[in-house]
């Protein structure tokens, strides 16, 4: 450096030196105090003011895994664009108390979402929300079935036993796997049945609870109507305290399918042909469920009607009538086949296949 060079810094230096010296400790306050203040502005407008613009179309979709900490969460949203300070959102969410509860789940962030919004949305959970259905009466395969067609989730779906599973509605997340969703479904029968189990009517013969849900099941496959599952139980309860077998049609329709629809009535032949499951040949309960039953039906059988009915069978509206002789049963069944004949000739007329029947009671032998 020349000595000319080393004389216009030193004159800098001094000049800079006089101005804070004239200044003085208040104008050092003051100074620092803008500068703090400048930067309060800042974070303001960073946290409360519109974020960034999507990337592409109105939104973007971030989706926070299970198990992710503040800095991971802060890193993908900053990896997204939709925060302009991952630093500022961590010590908001560290300041507000939200960090100790941010929740995973797949979010849809606007264009220009506000920093603030999008730490409260993850904060309360409000992340895009996907469900899956299963209906009662679904067999263990019918389940695998639906979570493999099912295209958010990953891995493979394995059936569980026959009955193992609670029928509803369940929250999904983008990326979570088949078996974690199964096991969900499991968890809820398990803690549905240990409460219904501890509350059971006195006096009813099952040797363990996995004996109610198979009996469960072969309510929930014999009628659709709720009001009728604890009478519908009750008969069965009923014909197994005299000894007599059960007769259900759709046990017969498991021993010959799995649980899938027949599509046609059953015929003679099958009603006395052997299998684990039917019940117009084996005496007692089937070895296993012949579905999932629901809530409804599970409840059903914990606590059954109180009656002597010994039979039922289909009415042609959905419901079932019952009766306790034998004598006033087959009247009902004269009354249901009259009904059956019925619809055929009116869809014979109308040039349509007459509706198929799965089953229509206890003691019902089909007409083919």
């Amino acid at each position: 450096m020349s000595l000319r060079s080393r004389a216009l810094s030193r004159a800098r230096r001094k000049g800079r030196g006089r101005v804070f010296r004239k200044m003085g400790p208040g104008g050092l306050r003051r100074l620092a105090l803008a500068a703090v203040a400048l930067g309060v502005v800042w974070a303001a407008l960073a946290y409360f003011g519109p974020g960034p613009k999507a990337a592409s179309g109105p939104a973007t979709t971030v989706i926070l895994t299970r198990g992710s900490n503040l800095a991971n969460i802060a890193g993908a949203l900053d990896k997204a664009k939709v925060i302009s300070s991952p630093t500022l959102f961590m010590v908001a969410a560290k300041v507000s108390g939200a960090s100790r509860s941010l929740k995973a789940g797949e979010y849809r962030i606007a264009s220009h979402e506000p920093m603030a919004r999008i730490l409260s949305d993850i904060h309360r959970g409000r992340f895009v929300r996907h469900v899956v259905t299963v209906p009662e009466g679904f067999t263990s395969q019918m389940v695998a079935d639906v979570l493999m067609a099912e295209p958010l989730l990953t891995g493979p779906a394995v059936a569980p036993p026959e009955g193992a599973i609670l029928p509803n509605t369940y929250e999904i997340q983008r990326g979570e796997t088949r078996a974690e969703v199964l096991l969900r479904m499991e968890n809820a029968q398990t803690k549905l049945l240990k409460q219904l189990w501890a509350h059971r009517a006195p006096g009813l013969p099952y040797k363990s609870p996995q004996e109610a849900v198979t009996l469960a099941s072969i309510v929930e496959k014999e009628t659709a109507v709720n009001g009728e599952r604890p009478r519908i139980a009750a008969v069965f309860l009923n014909r197994l305290a005299r000894g007599m077998k059960l007769e259900s049609d759709p046990t017969i329709i498991y021993g010959l399918t799995q649980g899938r629809a027949l599509g046609r009535p059953i015929l003679a032949s099958e009603v006395t042909r052997p299998t684990p499951y039917n019940t117009y040949v084996i005496a007692g309960l089937p070895p296993t469920p012949i579905a999932n039953p629901g809530k409804a039906a599970l409840e059903a059988v914990a606590n059954p009607s109180r009656t002597k009915e010994l039979y039922f069978v289909a009415d042609g509206t959905g419901g079932h009538v019952f009766a306790e002789t034998l004598e006033e049963h087959n009247e009902n069944v004269a009354r249901y086949r009259a009904w059956q004949k019925k619809q055929a000739e009116e869809a014979a007329q109308a040039g349509k296949a007459p509706p198929a029947e799965d089953g229509a009671g206890t003691g019902v032998v089909p007409v083919q």
